[in-house]
């Protein structure tokens, strides 16, 4: 039996493919084996000491401690991609309100409540929002992953020119964009070309500040710059500062700033760009089943601190070893695999930065006491577990 501890308002469409006869969810169950949450801000001492892992229901993980959780072992998943139909379609929105200014004039007409001849009133003013249409624009899209290839590929389908710029760009991302998206060499050719630019990067020490003055002095003027990804991205005083100079026409975010609200050309959107009921159920049922096959399997999917790793069951014990990895870590732990007389049957191992997985198929079974024992004192092991049929051990 698993115990899953879950915080926030998680799917319950989700939570019901957790079965009773082998999880009790929710609640503050005694030792969980994993956590389950989406905007909770996770207190180290709240991990104990028997969780596995902990899941998130969105993509960001910055409510968590990742790195705690790496020394100790325990898998850290996100759901990438589960939200991204639901981000597109307000980025979508949002180049129609960085253009057609209905913004605006929505706010205007709002204080018309005591105009005495309101349609006249809105015949003669309408002509102050005139905007203009987004067919034949050319966009600029900084990021293709998920969220950022569905944004390409529905502004062409609007009419609209797009160029990409992604130098990290996956192969599973390249199959999925149109034929009719262009690629730019280069960030500094993509902001000089583009009448609007939509950021959908992570935020890292190499994409903090990405818009900046530097960047935004080679801008086309008069560029609609639109942020549905994340806040550090871009610098928001040198944003302003490039409204008022005419550099940019509009800056539509999801990610509102205190130096920014109110300010003449901002639309500030408050992080609505996941808040749709399919992506949170969406998020949920992956996260949920991505805990599953992590403690039915050892599988691990969709992490952000270990690697990917992926054995099809034969139905044989099953031993999951995750250390640090460096030399000579696998021939300890095979060696003591030889010395109790096991058999490996199927094994993977996968790395990723400073951590090593692996997932070993045995027979017979391991049943000696101290067996795991010899695994977790080899220096450099982090965690061990042993799966064998539904037992956890």
């Amino acid at each position: 039996m698993f115990n899953i501890k879950v915080y926030d308002n998680i799917a319950s469409p989700a939570l019901s493919r957790f079965d009773s006869e082998n999880y009790r969810v929710g609640g503050n169950p005694s030792a969980p084996n994993a956590i389950l949450l989406r905007s909770h801000k996770t207190l180290p001492i709240e991990i104990e000491p028997s969780v596995l892992a902990v899941a998130r229901a969105g993509a960001g993980v910055n409510n968590i401690p990742v790195d705690m959780c790496t020394e100790r072992g325990i898998v850290v998943f996100n759901t990438p991609g589960a939200n991204a139909n639901s981000v597109k379609e307000l980025v979508i929105a949002a180049l129609f309100l960085s253009s057609r200014r209905i913004h605006d004039g929505i706010n205007w007409l709002a204080s018309q409540i005591n105009a005495s001849q309101l349609a006249e009133t809105i015949e003669r003013e309408k002509f102050s929002f005139t905007g203009s249409e987004i067919s034949g624009k050319k966009l600029g899209v900084i990021g293709l992953g998920s969220i950022g290839v569905l944004v390409a590929n529905a502004a062409e389908q609007l009419g609209m020119e797009v160029s990409g710029y992604d130098p990290f760009i996956s192969v599973s991302a390249a199959w999925g964009l149109s034929s009719g998206i262009r690629r730019s060499k280069s960030l500094d050719h993509l902001m000089s070309n583009s009448d609007y630019i939509s950021l959908h990067v992570p935020l890292t020490k190499a994409t903090e500040n990405l818009m900046n003055k530097n960047s935004l002095k080679r801008a086309k003027p008069g560029l609609h710059l639109l942020n549905f990804a994340r806040d550090g991205l871009v610098n928001a005083r040198e944003v302003k500062a490039a409204l008022k100079n005419g550099t940019l026409s509009s800056y539509v975010t999801d990610f509102p700033v205190p130096e920014l609200l109110g300010e003449k050309g901002v639309i500030s959107i408050p992080h609505l760009g996941a808040s749709t009921t399919e992506a949170e159920e969406n998020c949920a049922v992956m996260a949920v089943n991505q805990v599953k096959d992590f403690l039915e399997n050892g599988n691990i999917t969709n992490s952000v601190n270990f690697p990917s790793c992926f054995l099809e069951s034969s139905g044989s014990a099953r031993l999951i070893v995750a250390n640090k990895n460096v030399p000579n870590m696998l021939s300890q732990i095979l060696s003591v695999l030889a010395q109790e007389g096991l058999n490996v049957e199927d094994m993977v191992n996968r790395h990723q930065d400073r951590i090593a997985y692996n997932i070993i198929e045995l027979s017979p079974p391991p049943l000696h006491p101290d067996f795991m024992k010899q695994l977790d004192v080899i220096d450099g092991v982090i965690m061990t577990r042993q799966i064998c049929r539904d037992t956890l051990v």
